[in-house]
């Protein structure tokens, strides 16, 4: 399906979470080792927030491996706060519109999963869609007709419970035409300030998602990487596959459960779907 990452911590290039690490979002789009692919090439997006607090993104439908544009803006771009994903198309057209994060306001959006048979239920969950967000909707996903129902039900309010409003959504129209385990995701969602992650899945059976461990236990364990001298405690990363080998500093997020990133401590609560 997809591969994605989320950094929230010490203002930092692209380059430095994108391209440097052993096993990067970039080598994941060739050699994903936890996706069901192991290629990721249909399309890419990043995601950063500027000095204003404005989201600002980069798409396009080429594979992330050799895109010029990207290499380079990622040698200049710095940003507290980055989103990345490299698609695997589940069936809908590769388009720079299907390409992720997606954006409303200050919010950014990406997913990895999938609502089976979308093609089923695609119209009903159109219809639930608020008619003063419906022309934002630009691609055909599923993963952005899950934005727009979580914007619907509360998301600038409420995260979490608009996630799971969201979720109960799809599964309760989902059960109506016949779908067994109607949807299969891991989200991320961001105002700019916070991080939120959430692995789910109506089967129990979840996509790969893992966050980073404190980076003061890190530098307690590996005081030679200069990586973690060069960040704050309140760094963290949170992504669909470890980005390298390093003992500790993988933790998987446990199934039916999200995370939220915030200043301060960080925090893990259990989750399910709830009727809208």
């Amino acid at each position: 399906m997809c591969r994605w990452l989320a950094y929230s911590g010490t203002p930092l290039l692209l380059d430095t979470i994108l391209y440097k690490p052993a096993h990067s979002l970039i080598d994941q789009s060739l050699h994903s080792k936890l996706g069901v692919e192991t290629t990721n090439g249909d399309g890419f997006g990043v995601g950063w927030y500027a000095a204003n607090g404005a989201p600002a993104v980069l798409r396009d439908v080429g594979p992330a491996w050799n895109n010029r544009n990207l290499r380079e803006i990622a040698d200049h771009v710095q940003s507290p706060l980055f989103f990345a994903h490299i698609r695997a198309s589940t069936g809908t057209a590769v388009q720079q519109t299907n390409c992720h994060p997606f954006r409303h306001g200050r919010w950014l959006w990406m997913h990895n999963g999938s609502i089976a048979d979308f093609h089923l239920i695609r119209r009903e969950l159109f219809l639930l869609v608020d008619p003063q967000l419906f022309n934002g909707i630009e691609g055909t996903t599923d993963s952005e007709m899950m934005f727009y129902l979580a914007l619907t039900f509360g998301l600038e309010q409420d995260p979490p419970g608009a996630v799971a409003r969201m979720a109960g959504t799809v599964e309760r129209i989902g059960h109506e035409k016949g779908v067994e385990f109607p949807l299969q995701m891991t989200v991320a969602v961001t105002d700019g300030v916070r991080v939120w992650a959430f692995r789910y899945s109506s089967k129990g059976e979840s996509r790969s998602l893992f966050y980073s461990s404190r980076v003061d236990t890190l530098r307690t364990l590996h005081p030679d990487v200069e990586f973690l001298q060069e960040v704050s405690d309140e760094t963290r990363l949170i992504v669909s596959e470890p980005l390298g080998d390093l003992p500790g500093a993988w933790n998987e997020v446990p199934e039916s459960s999200y995370g939220v990133v915030q200043p301060g401590a960080d925090e893990l609560f259990p989750f399910s779907p709830q009727a809208a």
